[in-house]
């Protein structure tokens, strides 16, 4: 949709003078961006509405999370406008960077959002029908600032610069009926580019709202207090992504939010289906429904019940569920595999929990050993059985993990179901994760094989010849891309990191399997090496984090505040700051990621080996250019067979050593035997570091005492963890090193977005 900057110019200012009331010489950047932004939807219009009203078969993608980012300079890009609109805008004496402070839409806590963010894009640029369902929640996930070296979460209003890309579809607006209240459900539609092709897919996002809004007798009769508080309680289902579940209120608005987002997304869909006049016993052979992890797997239940509704009886109905549905399992951590209290939700929902009971008395029908085989349990229903029961199919996101779900995790379903189990490798799309973020880099790929990689990645292997022509231009661009990440850190976070220093990078969601602790215990190895004159001519290094904690998982904020201290302790240090600097950036994001993952030299893939389910902060580095430090977990093992594992540097217990060494490892005496992980762990309590909230305490226990000790093996992959990352740092700016870096580029093909949802389409979803 390449088009004139003129005319682009003369667009973009009709609706400056229509929706603001001003000019090019009176407008702020709020009123610029949201002005280009519309301009751009009305060109765009005719395809989206060509794509939405389209009836060939689709997938609808649902998902708890879309964490879309900031949209405008994707767009543009995709729509083939960018240039046009940076021309428009520097005639009339602004820029498009003019734009980097929009907010991003923060509609996701990490890789499952950002996964699905990249499916809708790639899915849009390979031409399949894809739309996703989601919630619009008011405030993205949260705000991020450290006080003290201690999180702080403010309320992320990522709609105060306006939501331009995002249209309200009041017309297509449903009741959503909970057992104590009825909410409107009411659709906001955006749309989803293809990459130049003239394909737009849909986002459909749900705002609850109270079905009546102002009652006008309540207020004359002075009772505007009960309409207030009926309101907030339809408001606040899509208030905040993922409420604090730590109490059973918590607990209850989760499960509110999961059914509001299927029941109004099947209502809408069921609707438009009927509409057509065809019959609901071939539902499948028009849509199919993709269930992103647990979160949404209430749609099951709720379509039966709406289907019996229409008149089927259960066994058809059934007979229809198992053939639209279909299940991504992205962990298999046993607490993020969802249950819910079956008390608490017949309570919250009596018809669905009539359809899940139903369920379980069609498994026990089936003579199947009921130890092995169950939905509800000890009261308890398990979301990932019944969506292995009804599904048509459930697949893992990299080839390690679809292996432990059929070997472990769901061994005994596989066992009974082994064709419905499936793997489809994760990715990432490569218009956002490098012609976006690093244009510079892409530019070279350019000049030595055209522009085919933009939509087949593995064209990338043509580069391998060009590699030694390639080095210089490769490492000023990675310099350039460090100076510039180097200059936003020091004016967002006042730490000043010299853009010569190794970038060793760890950015993503805070958790204790992903082993941030591991990275601040091999920082602090190095320090008192340093101190101590044990570690030698250390290359000077700046390791830098980023990461959310979720407000209610305390290891992982007192993990933050010890790296914070950390970075005191290190930066302050007039010897040691020569060689080493540490900094955590606050409130990572998708626009925080795109400046550092192509500024990046190592990436920090740290996992307990078995506990990734795949990953895709790896394929985001490996795509830029960036050396992965990580174990043989999640798609790191993709990587390194792609790659190459000498490519790369692998450290730590595998997964099938992890279960034989827990059977006698004692974390006390491992460190007891090893002075210097002694003395970095001793930090935690020998008052290196201040800690008034005593977490930093309890950080301790949780690796040396107490039940389960250091669960995720951080000390005893210390070792050997410390000398792998020590070697890689050493190499860094040598021509082995960057060599390393674009063999990584060059091989990072498989991990295309692109391909992820063509493999979804051909074995999953059967759409052409």
């Amino acid at each position: 949709m390449a088009i004139d900057s003129k005319k682009f110019s003369e667009s973009v200012e009709r609706v400056l003078h229509a929706d603001f009331g001003c000019d090019y010489e009176s407008a702020g950047a709020r009123e610029l961006y949201n002005a280009v932004s519309k301009a751009v939807m009305v060109q765009a219009f005719d395809a989206w509405n060509e794509g939405r009203n389209s009836q060939k078969k689709r997938c609808c993608y649902f998902s708890a999370e879309f964490l879309m980012g900031r949209s405008i300079y994707a767009n543009l890009l995709n729509l083939d406008c960018l240039e046009a609109a940076k021309k428009a805008l520097e005639k009339v004496g602004h820029s498009l960077n003019d734009f980097e402070e929009v907010e991003d839409a923060a509609l996701g806590n990490g890789g499952l959002g950002r996964l699905a963010a990249c499916y809708l894009e790639s899915a849009a640029t390979m031409g399949i029908p894809l739309d996703g369902y989601g919630i619009r929640y008011r405030y993205g996930l949260f705000r991020q600032t450290f006080v003290d070296g201690y999180q702080h979460e403010e309320g992320d209003d990522w709609l105060k610069w306006g939501d331009p890309w995002s249209v309200k579809c009041e017309r297509d607006a449903v009741i959503v009926e909970f057992a104590d209240q009825k909410v409107k459900a009411v659709p906001y539609d955006m749309p989803v580019f293809g990459y130049r092709n003239g394909v737009v897919n849909n986002l459909r996002l749900w705002s609850s709202e109270p079905v009546q809004e102002f009652d006008f007798n309540a207020f004359n009769e002075m009772k505007g207090d009960r309409t207030a508080l009926e309101n907030f309680n339809a408001t606040k289902i899509c208030d905040v992504l993922y409420p604090n579940d730590n109490t059973m209120v918590g607990k209850i608005l989760r499960l509110r939010q999961q059914y509001f987002l299927v029941s109004a997304s099947l209502q809408d869909i069921l609707r438009k289906y009927k509409a057509q006049g065809k019959k609901l016993k071939d539902l499948d052979k028009s849509y199919c429904f993709q269930l992103n992890d647990t979160h949404p797997v209430i749609a099951i239940p709720e379509l039966l019940r709406l289907l019996k509704k229409e008149g089927m009886e259960f066994e058809e109905a059934f007979g229809v569920c198992s053939k639209v549905f279909n299940f991504t399992n992205h962990t298999i951590m046993a607490e993020a595999l969802e249950k819910w209290d079956a008390l608490a939700l017949s309570d919250l929902l009596p018809e669905v929990y009539e359809e899940i009971v139903a369920c379980q008395h069609r498994l026990e029908s089936e003579g199947l050993d009921t130890d092995k085989y169950y939905i509800i349990r000890d009261n308890v229903i398990h979301m990932a059985n019944l969506a292995i029961y009804v599904a048509a199919k459930v697949n893992g996101v990299a080839e390690i993990h679809t292996n432990i779900l059929k070997t472990d995790v769901f061994k005994n379903w596989y066992e009974l179901y082994p064709k419905k189990f499936v793997n489809v490798t994760n990715g990432i799309t490569p218009r956002r994760w490098l012609l976006l973020n690093n244009p510079e880099t892409a530019a070279l790929i350019d000049k030595y094989i055209g522009e085919a990689w933009h939509t087949d990645l593995k064209e990338l292997r043509n580069l391998r010849p060009h590699i030694p022509e390639m080095l210089p231009d490769f490492k000023r661009i990675k310099g350039e891309n460090k100076k510039k990440l180097a200059a936003y850190i020091a004016e967002h976070e006042g730490v000043n990191i010299p853009p010569e220093f190794c970038f060793d990078v760890q950015v993503k969601r805070l958790h204790e399997y992903k082993r941030q602790m591991l990275n601040a215990l091999s920082i602090l190895y190095f320090y008192f090496g340093i101190k101590d004159g044990t570690v030698k001519d250390f290359p000077p290094t700046a390791f830098i984090f980023g990461a959310k904690a979720a407000p209610g998982y305390y290891n992982a904020k007192a993990i933050i505040k010890f790296i914070n201290e950390i970075a005191r302790l290190v930066n302050e240090d007039g010897e040691v700051s020569k060689v080493m600097r540490v900094v955590f950036v606050q409130n990572y994001n998708v626009s925080y990621a795109e400046k550092i993952v192509c500024a990046a030299d190592v990436s920090e893939q740290i996992s307990m080996a078995g506990m990734e389910a795949s990953g895709t902060g790896n394929m985001k580095f490996m795509l830029n250019g960036t050396v992965t430090l990580g174990t043989l977990d999640g798609a790191n093992v993709e990587i390194c067979e792609e790659a190459g594992r000498e490519n790369n540097c692998i450290f730590g217990a595998t997964v099938e050593e992890v279960a034989a060494i827990k059977q006698f490892y004692c974390p006390r005496e491992f460190v007891e035997q090893d002075p210097a992980l002694k003395r970095a762990v001793n930090t935690l309590i020998d008052g290196t570091f201040s800690d008034d909230a005593g977490m930093l305490q309890k950080l301790y226990d949780s690796l040396i005492n107490g039940h389960d000790p250091d669960r995720y093996l951080v000390c005893f992959d210390f070792r050997s963890y410390v000398e792998a990352k020590e070697g890689l740092l050493h190499s860094y700016g040598t021509d082995e090193f960057y060599t390393k870096c674009l063999e990584n580029l060059c091989a990072a093909g498989k991990f295309s977005a692109d391909r992820s949802v063509t493999d979804y389409a051909r074995h999953i979803w059967k759409i052409k």
